[in-house]
């Protein structure tokens, strides 16, 4: 793009520097406290995936009793035991991006007669809430780190622009303005020494 070899625009450029520069390292911060927080999402994320296998791997035990299930009626199935009603969550705000917390996974109310089932059943809507439960937290740790990836590459993005580009642009504009500058300032002192010269002879 081309540039105004003018005072003004030296100071612009100048401006333009500083302001890059001061902004640089608050970018730089960012980036850094988003790939923590993401390392951290994944940690948990991976901890709680392998709680959910392991409480799946549980089942295996209840294999055998689950089959009854199939025994039922269907209006008295255990998946209609265990509905769940909706997830909540709470904002949370890091370094600039506003992301879901996990808070709790609420279920719809339904009443059954103990007398219909047996005696597992109870614990089997226990382990299964709580599988769901597990579902709803690792759906939003990973809304979290989708959010948060999302917020990484663009602040990256705009740290490459500073590093790469902006910086370097407004440094090579102000040396191109200086050398200019220089160059006129040298330009009309050798002007003046020669009108100078001029006066002279012709006194």
């Amino acid at each position: 793009m081309a540039i105004k070899l003018t005072k003004n625009e030296l100071k612009k450029q100048k401006d333009n520097l500083k302001q890059f520069e001061r902004y640089l390292p608050t970018l730089q911060l960012k980036k850094q406290q988003l790939q923590s927080v993401i390392m951290r999402v994944q940690g948990e994320l991976d901890e709680k995936e392998e709680q959910r296998a392991d409480m799946i791997g549980d089942l295996d035990d209840w294999i055998a009793v689950f089959a009854e299930n199939e025994i039922f009626e269907e209006t008295l199935k255990l998946d209609k035991l265990v509905q769940p009603d909706k997830v909540i969550t709470r904002e949370d705000n890091i370094a600039g991006v506003k992301i879901p917390a996990f808070e709790e996974l609420t279920f719809k109310e339904i009443l059954y007669n103990v007398d219909d089932y047996p005696l597992w059943v109870d614990t089997a809507v226990y382990k299964l809430r709580e599988i769901a439960r597990l579902d709803a937290l690792v759906m939003t740790l990973r809304k979290q780190k989708e959010l948060l990836e999302a917020e990484l590459r663009t602040t990256s993005q705009r740290v490459n622009l500073f590093e790469k580009v902006k910086i370097p642009e407004a440094r090579e504009n102000i040396r191109v303005i200086q050398v200019y500058l220089g160059d006129q300032q040298t330009a009309a002192v050798v002007r003046g020494k020669i009108a100078k010269r001029k006066l002279l002879v012709e006194v």
